[in-house]
């Protein structure tokens, strides 16, 4: 079978994680099923650090898809051409997006409908492409995936489609996340927070991240525990957030961490107190995955997929109240047993993340395509 892939990526455009996501899966994906042979698609040369098997080949067809107007003629017009030419018996789209112009079945893969629940969230003119064309990609493909329950369900209710018919594809987390022990924990402290236990947040540094909102909330604890502990902000910021962060009153037990490796994020996050991920919206939320990954606890926002993600592994609590985000930061920091649970229930929910697992039903919904 020969497969085809649109890895055509436009970070900015994508949700948070959604680069490791997708070459992460297609990287198990391509040697889980040697038999089969991947062209891989995109508008410019991919310049990432997986290796990819030798039943991968890959197009680079331009120009550049900048812009609505070349995104759609890309799709529409220079891939139906490229899909005829390799003699595709299957297409996959990795971002929501279907070719109106090619009659060889498709899976379309929805990385998240962000789009249908905060619009504001995103570009102006990429909610308004998705709002106004989504009914269509969905109604050509073959079999349609996504990466959450919460994901499948705001699809089937939107555009009246089966739940069933949807499949959700899990992230795979990355296997420089495990648990480590006593010592190597107090060794990250010596080397990043001053030999002080801390809170940990991980991820994109923007809007959607309620990183004011954690600075209050931060401030709320230390008042009330009298404590030192810390807050880690693994993530690039922006300008405006360093501002920000100067004048903060608890600054100096404030540490920003840019451009991190992946190795190292992942000893910093094993040897974090709790995780406290307050965004807006999250539809892979891979800072949290990744915690949960090294027995970390957790304490998430009870807005989109996080509640269908992480079920009895998490505390919630609402972003919008910078208390509320507070008293589940003192309530894992105080009560020792509730965080052994958090951990507990953690480790319940991490088979359901492996890497051979997630392949097997990204190719189901493959083969679907093909059946239908």
């Amino acid at each position: 079978m020969i497969i085809a892939v649109n890895t055509r990526l436009r970070k900015e455009e994508q949700p948070e994680g959604y680069e490791d996501f997708l070459f992460g899966i297609l990287n198990l994906l391509t040697k889980r099923f040697p038999q089969h042979r991947f062209v891989f698609i995109a508008d410019k040369p991919y310049t990432g650090k997986n290796h990819f098997p030798e039943n991968v080949s890959s197009v680079v067809a331009g120009p550049e898809t900048r812009g609505r107007l070349r995104l759609q003629y890309w799709f529409n017009y220079k891939l139906p051409a490229i899909l005829r030419k390799h003699k595709a018996d299957v297409f996959v789209s990795m971002e929501g997006i279907a070719c109106m112009r090619t009659k060889i079945p498709q899976c379309v893969l929805v990385p998240d409908p962000g789009f249908l629940q905060d619009p504001r969230l995103i570009k102006k003119s990429q909610a308004r492409f998705f709002k106004k064309n989504t009914a269509a990609f969905l109604a050509k493909a073959k079999s349609v995936a996504t990466v959450s329950e919460f994901s499948r369900t705001l699809i089937a209710n939107r555009y009246k489609m089966n739940v069933a018919d949807i499949a959700v594809i899990n992230p795979v987390i990355n296997e420089d996340f495990i648990p480590i022990d006593w010592q190597e924990k107090e060794a990250v402290k010596e080397r990043y927070s001053e030999g002080k236990a801390y809170f940990l947040f991980s991820g994109d540094v923007n809007p959607n991240s309620n990183l004011i909102n954690l600075l209050k909330a931060f401030s709320f604890f230390k008042k009330r525990q009298k404590s030192n502990m810390m807050l880690l902000i693994a993530g690039k910021a922006d300008a405006s957030f360093k501002k920000e962060l100067n004048t903060y009153k608890f600054r100096n037990e404030v540490l920003l961490l840019e451009n991190l490796e992946a190795a190292e994020l992942a000893t910093i996050t094993a040897a974090a107190y709790a995780l406290v991920y307050p965004v807006i919206h999250a539809g892979l939320a891979p800072g949290p995955l990744q915690a949960m990954q090294c027995a970390v606890p957790l304490v998430v926002s009870n807005r989109g997929a996080q509640p269908s993600i992480f079920g009895d592994a998490a505390l919630y609590c609402d972003p919008a109240s910078s208390r509320d985000i507070a008293e589940n930061m003192m309530l894992v920091f105080k009560d020792e047993d509730r965080a052994g649970q958090l951990i507990k229930a953690g480790n319940a929910l991490l088979p359901q993340y492996h890497g051979d697992k997630t392949a097997d039903l990204l190719m189901r919904s493959i083969e679907q395509a093909i059946n239908n």
